[in-house]
């Protein structure tokens, strides 16, 4: 499955895979909105053999195949409570 990956200037490690290289029809307006200005990044053939750094490859190809487009959310901070409560008492 060929995919266009453009990256969210608004919001740091926010990335749209799209089916279509500059097609942003599938998309809601108020995300597309929220998503702010998008640069190309790259275009890449995904198979279900192919890892990709953060996500899992069928999720990925199965929202683009359903929906026309899939968000990578930037990652999740977790933190321990030893190191908020050991941040705390400093």
């Amino acid at each position: 499955m060929q995919c266009f990956i453009y990256k969210s200037q608004k919001k740091d490690q926010l990335y749209l895979y799209l089916n279509k290289r500059d097609d942003f029809s599938a998309i809601p307006a108020d995300l597309l909105k929220n998503l702010g200005q998008l640069s190309f990044v790259m275009e890449l053939q995904l198979s279900p053999e192919r890892k990709l750094a953060r996500e899992d490859v069928n999720k990925v190809m199965s929202s683009i195949a359903s929906r026309g487009f899939f968000i990578q959310l930037p990652p999740t901070l977790i933190l321990s409570p030893d190191v908020v409560n050991n941040r705390l008492l400093h």
